[in-house]
């Protein structure tokens, strides 16, 4: 069986790469597609295998502006050659799910969100563009929407990476979807209960939807030590927020991250994400999670156990969650062993099982052959996938 995994780009190690380092994992022989890649960003087991890049790889700072190019990888995702290829694994929060596969094969798009700069995110993205870009998203947000919600028409099966994101493809591609949560890394973080200190924490990109203002005014208010990790376009106007109580100290390697992980008294998540693997990366250093509750983080906390969830979105809503955290006990050891459902273990157990039943719609595991041919079996509603099952 030949594979290909199709990925919108490959220029750092974030969930979605996570989430092609398994799939590779999973089919070590795979091909790669993707728009723009640099090598020096990514793993080396993705840098093992052969990647094929689209023509945006070659346009002026492709690694950099790659963002930039939307409006021309529709067209360029059509140019991938997938002839020969039986399984076409499509990675997709970007342009991804749109090449055109050839008759006979089968496509599964694992979708890590459908694309939020013209769905879910639109007006977020356009009310802090540029004048020049503000003036010219409409006309190319509605060309590559239409185009998005088109080429789902050539996914056989979706998968998605938790039940917010299977809504979303229902509202936007009227399709039902496969839950498979991500790969997490939990081996890679420590559990050190006798050495927490008295700080909160937050990690993630500084970008508006993160909503890291909200945890720096919380935090001045409660003059209460925050400690935030992490860089972006907003990390000047971060740290001119942040009171006496609160230290931004930018990117930081992943020695500092993991120690300042297993230490915090709880992760602050202020945000709304798909799915949210900072979180679970929190629980895996048996530290609670103190999050918003709507999006993925609904998947990954559980209130009251592993950590605590407050309902509206405002600095009031945070102070009260971080009193309410203050009055009560969670148990370093059960959060980390509650993180293990989302290892890189179960992720791939996961899509090796659902892969099987698309392989062999209707042949029992103990009866399938070598050679039994991969057939494409019609959709069915969701049946959602138990991690670790």
């Amino acid at each position: 069986m030949k594979v290909a995994i199709v990925h919108y780009w490959l220029v750092g190690m974030r969930g979605g790469e996570k989430v092609v380092e398994g799939l590779c994992r999973l089919f070590p022989e795979a091909d790669i597609f993707t728009h723009v890649y640099a090598p020096d960003r990514v793993s080396d087991v993705i840098r093992r295998r052969r990647v094929v890049t689209s023509f945006i790889n070659e346009l002026p700072w492709a690694t950099r502006l790659y963002q930039r190019y939307l409006p021309l990888m529709p067209i360029a995702t059509e140019q991938f050659d997938l002839r020969g290829y039986d399984l076409i694994l499509s990675s997709e929060s970007g342009p991804a799910k749109g090449v055109i596969p050839p008759p006979g094969s089968l496509h599964v798009c694992y979708c890590h969100s459908p694309m939020r700069y013209v769905w879910n995110m639109y007006h977020d993205y356009r009310e802090r563009s540029g004048v020049l870009t503000k003036a010219l998203m409409p006309v190319a947000a509605h060309y590559v929407r239409n185009w998005d919600a088109l080429s789902a028409m050539r996914v056989d099966h979706f998968v998605a990476n938790s039940f917010t994101v299977r809504d979303r493809i229902r509202r936007y591609y009227g399709r039902d979807a496969q839950v498979i949560h991500p790969p997490v890394e939990v081996d890679a973080f420590e559990v050190v209960p006798d050495e927490v200190s008295d700080y909160f924490l937050m990690v993630g990109e500084l970008v508006p939807y993160k909503r890291t203002e909200l945890a720096i005014e919380a935090f001045n208010r409660m003059g209460l030590p925050l400690v935030v990790i992490g860089g972006g376009e907003r990390l000047k106007a971060m740290r001119s927020l942040a009171g006496p109580t609160v230290s931004v100290l930018g990117p930081q390697p992943f020695s500092v991250l993991r120690h300042h992980y297993a230490r915090c008294q709880a992760l602050v998540f202020p945000g709304e994400e798909d799915f949210g693997i900072v979180p679970v990366e929190a629980q895996a250093s048996g530290r609670p999670v103190i999050a918003y509750g709507r999006g993925g983080a609904t998947e990954t906390v559980c209130d009251g156990r592993s950590g605590v969830l407050f309902r509206e979105q405002t600095v009031e809503g945070l102070v009260d969650a971080v009193e309410r955290f203050r009055t009560m006990t969670f148990d370093p050891q059960r959060i980390a062993r509650d993180a293990r459902r989302f290892s890189a273990e179960n992720f791939q157990n996961s899509m090796r099982r659902y892969l099987e039943r698309l392989a062999y719609p209707s042949t029992q595991a103990s009866e399938r052959g070598a050679v039994t041919p991969l057939v494409r079996a019609p959709e069915k509603a969701p049946n959602v996938l138990g991690l670790g099952a």
